[in-house]
This record gives structure tokens, sequence and C-alpha cells, in this order.
């Protein structure tokens, strides 16, 4: 008890009800090339439409192969965290020269305004942008504005009413369609709202608006604020000029590298499940993104798997013949490590947003069946076979292995992606790409130690900065036991042993200020190989002399 200089009493409460925690092993994570938002910052996205609406329908031949395997991972989970890259993008404005009327002296401004206002823009950069229509009355053009009938009343002075429209029926696939309205902006700077908000127009729409704003701009001396001020009609533009820039194909695999980086450091997000999407690099080369996700990401934070799928031209019509052995070339170029999970292939699925079949990498769906595997039973179940290993959304596969070529395939790591009638596509092996043998070279057991690891590590924190004595390693010992008999009870091992005590944590390790905990653990194995025996025996034959001869 803390010391006290006078007569009194003292109360203490000590916590002893610590426990190990459990840990998410659901949400997945992607970056790569899309139509629309923010670039090089990671949203988290929760279904197939969240992903629509935050970064844009596919385009043809743009970036299908990135946002289906984001789409389809999303069809077995609800959580993942996406990073559009830059790919060079433009972003769309209002640079055109613009015709207006005064209603009252029904003349233009000497015809043409080049009004100029290249600070009014789209809220992210890409094509998607010159959908945007933006209108803008003030009370001086409100009655004779065509679309006055959008708001209640006039706007008050000093004050104007906002519409922003779905111009070409990109973002709702209805042309002209509302996206936001905006009543009685201020064009003041120091303008607030009744309950002390900004309510400057540059504030408002920087703040608000998931569509357009105002940038500063040194090309025009006239303030955008004060044009809009004077105008007696609509001040109505449309937006122009936006690109899309690098297709996915063609996006600099630096730029690529900088948005998985992103999701390297584990304090900061937390993902287990990284998707390499198209595989991208040189002709010769093209492992080298799903390399670097591997080694940079996974392997650095230990508690997650990049999941690959091999370059489109290894299996999508190859008319060589040669899919096994280009397939495995793609592996051998990459590192060795339980932290990657590769697949055979591609398969054929429906694109509704542009109404043709398109060919998407299998990696979404493998990370997905993961996820599912979670739900349905645990992360150290295998995601793979009859049970858990469905593919969804597949007409048909690039390359459909027979046995032989699994054979070539499965001693290389490469899980291979069947379809068999009545069946349906499934996932063929749960290997990691562990070249060496090892327990880890299976996805059930490296998942297994990534959750019992960041687990029992999140509750070890609470030992740090106390005393390395017999109390504090029992109670270690004490905490972490009760949730291995959990994990053996849910199957996931066969047997464990913690080991905390004198013998591990020595005067040298006290001395050091150090503390050390020896978990042993016998994980659980997935059966990968059945052998039935068929054994015919005469009638007079005794069974329990034959039994276990064979």
């Amino acid at each position: 008890m803390a010391f006290q200089l006078s007569a009194g009493i003292n109360v203490s409460e000590i916590d002893l009800t610590t426990v190990v925690p459990g840990v998410g092993t659901t949400t997945g994570a992607i970056a790569g090339v899309f139509q629309w938002g923010p670039t090089d910052e990671r949203i988290l996205v929760s279904s197939e439409v969240d992903l629509v609406k935050r970064f844009g329908k596919p385009r043809n031949g743009y970036n299908q192969e990135t946002f289906f395997v984001a789409a389809d991972f999303l069809s077995y989970a609800n959580a993942l965290q996406v990073v559009r890259v830059d790919a060079n993008t433009a972003t769309a404005d209002i640079s055109t020269a613009i015709t207006q009327y005064d209603a009252t002296a029904n003349t233009d401004y000497a015809n043409t305004v080049a009004y100029g206002f290249q600070d009014l823009t789209s809220k992210y950069a890409g094509a998607m942008g010159n959908s945007l229509q933006v209108i803008i009355v003030n009370e001086n053009s409100f009655a004779n504005s065509t679309y006055s009938g959008n708001f209640s009343e006039s706007p008050a002075s000093g004050t104007v009413h906002v519409l922003v429209l779905d111009e070409r029926g990109e973002f709702t696939g209805t042309n002209n369609a509302i996206l936001e309205r905006y009543e009685d902006v201020s064009l003041s700077a120091d303008a607030k709202t009744f309950d002390g908000t900004n309510n400057f127009l540059d504030d408002v729409l920087e703040n608000t608006s998931a569509y357009i704003k105002i940038v500063e701009s040194s090309s025009f001396s006239t303030s955008m604020e004060t044009w809009i001020s004077t105008e007696q009609v609509d001040f109505d533009v449309s937006f122009a000029d936006g690109s899309n820039g690098d297709a996915e194909g063609l996006c600099s695999v630096a730029s690529l590298q900088t948005g998985y980086d992103l999701f390297k450091n584990a304090e900061e997000v937390d993902v287990s499940l990284i998707l390499a999407g198209k595989a991208r690099g040189g002709s010769a080369t093209s492992h080298d993104m799903g390399d670097y996700i591997i080694q940079n990401i996974c392997e650095y934070r230990k508690d997650c798997i990049a999941f690959v799928s091999p370059d489109k031209a290894d299996v999508v019509n190859n008319g060589s013949g040669t899919e096994v052995t280009d397939m495995i070339a793609f592996r051998n170029a990459m590192t060795s490590s339980s932290y990657g999970v590769m697949d055979s292939g591609y398969k054929y699925r429906y694109d509704k947003y542009n109404d043709k079949y398109v060919w998407i990498p299998l990696n979404g769906d493998v990370a997905g069946l993961c996820v599912r595997t979670d739900n349905l039973r645990d992360a150290w179940w295998s995601p793979a076979g009859y049970n858990r290993g469905i593919i969804k959304n597949s007409v048909k596969l690039a390359f459909n292995p027979n046995k032989t070529h699994r054979d070539s395939m499965y001693v290389k790591g490469i899980n291979p992606m069947i379809t068999q009638p009545g069946q349906g596509t499934l996932l063929f092996g749960d290997k990691t790409l562990l070249a060496r043998p090892s327990a880890f070279d299976r996805i059930n057991v490296r998942r297994l130690f990534i959750v019992l690891e960041k687990a029992i590590t999140i509750s070890a924190k609470s030992y740090l900065f106390e005393f390395n004595d017999e109390f504090t390693r029992q109670s270690f010992v004490n905490l972490v036991e009760p949730y291995l008999r959990d994990i053996q009870g849910r199957r996931g091992i066969y047997d464990f042993r913690v080991v905390c005590d004198e013998s591990n944590n020595t005067p040298e390790i006290i001395d050091r200020n150090e503390f050390v905990g020896d978990i042993y653990i016998k994980p659980a194995r997935s059966i990968n190989f059945i052998q039935l025996n068929f054994v015919a025996v005469r009638t007079g034959v005794d069974f329990e002399e034959i039994v276990g001869n064979f």
C-alpha cells in the first residue's frame, strides 16, 4: 500500500481480470487503379455498392481486374481497406469559356466571357469528374433560374444556392440526377451558421461535398465569389478536361508500392489479408508486385498474408499450352515465404457495369475463402475443398488443371483452382509459398500462428514495466493457458505447453530487464491426401486376423 503520513484509510484497486482478446482476421487490403476517390489514402469499404460509391465503377479496359478482385473479395467479406494509387490522372474543372446572359439587359458579357474558373474543380482526379455540372444562383438570378424549383425560396442576401448534378450519369446511372444541394451558403469568408460552423462557400464544399471543391488560383484577380454575387442568371457550368491517366497494366510499380506501403504499419491499420490484384511489372518480372507485398508488408508486419495470382498471359489464351511451365516460372521468381499464397489463375465472370464478360484474377476469391472459413469455422481451418472452398461468380476458368498438372504445381506451392461437373469451381490446395518442408507451408497453420501471436502479444503488453518475479510469471501462464485450451477445444491445436519460470527467466535475463515466455504448439494439420484400401477376403476369413496387416 502507499505510505501515509497520518492515520487514514487508503483504497487500492488491482485488476487481475486481464484476458487474451479476440483478434480480427477478416479485413482485407488492396491498392490499385480506380476511377474516383482520394489517392494514397486508406478507405474502408464494406460492400461492392460502397466500393462503387467511393471509387467509381470499373471502366472497360481500364481497371476491371483491380475493381473485380476487390468486389469479389467483398462478396465473401464486409471489410476491405482500399487505396487508390496515383496513376497520373487529371482533375476535371471548368476551364472552358462560358457564355452568360444578363437577364435584365438581355445582352451577353462581350458574347463569351472566359471566366477561367480553374479553381472550381472536381473533388478527385479522373474522367468521372467530367460528368459533373454545377449550378449556383444568388438572390438576383433566382427568379430567372430554370432550377429554382429545387429550392423553397430565394437565397438570402449575400448567400447562394448550389446544385451539383450528374450530367452524364457516370455516378448514378441517371443523366442530370441531383447529387448534392446546398442552401444559403455564404460568399463571405467569415460567415458562420447558427451552430457556429463555417458557412463560407469554399469551406462548405471542402468539408461537405463529395464531388467538387474550390482551390486557390493566382491566375485570376477576381474571385469566383465576386463574379457569382453580380450574376443576373444561373452560374451554370459543366466540367471537362478530367482524364483517367494510366490504366492498371501501365501504372508504375513505384506508384503501387507507395499505395501498399500505407498498410505497412500494424499499429496504424489492422489488416489480415492483402490482395495483390493484377500481376504487375515488366513482361519478364510480373511477379514484382506480389513479391514486394510479401517481403515488405506481410513479412514486416508478420500478422497478415499476401494472396497472389499468376500473370494473365500465363493462363488466359496461352496458345502454346505451357500454362503449368509459365506459372512455375512465375512462382520460382518469387521469394519463399509462409506469408504468401498463390493460386493458379483467372476466372471468367460477368461485368454488369459494362455488359460483357471479363477475365479476373482469383486472389480476391482465395482471400475471400479465408473470410468464409473464419465465419463458418475458425482461421486455423483450411479454406480449400468441397466444404469451404467453392468460388463465387465464375463462369469458367482460364485453365482447369488435371491431376498431372496439379501434381507439378502443388510441389511448387501453387494452389490449383479446378472446376468439376456438379461441384463448381473450387480451391483445391492450401499451401503457402514456403519452399522448405514445414508445418508453415500450409495456410491454416500460418493463420493459426498469426492469430495466436497477435492475440497473446496484445495481452502481453499489460506486463510491460511490471516486476519479473514469480507472481508475474505465473500470472502470465494463467493468462495464456486458458486461451490455448479454448483453441485446442476448437480443434486448432493438438497440444501445447507454456513455460515461464526460472528456467527461461534466468538472473541474466532479469538483469537485462527482459521477460521470456516460451509457448510450444502442436498445430492441427489439414488432410491433403486420402488413402482408401478396399480389401477383398474369402468368406471364411476372420477380420480380426487381417485388420492392420495391409
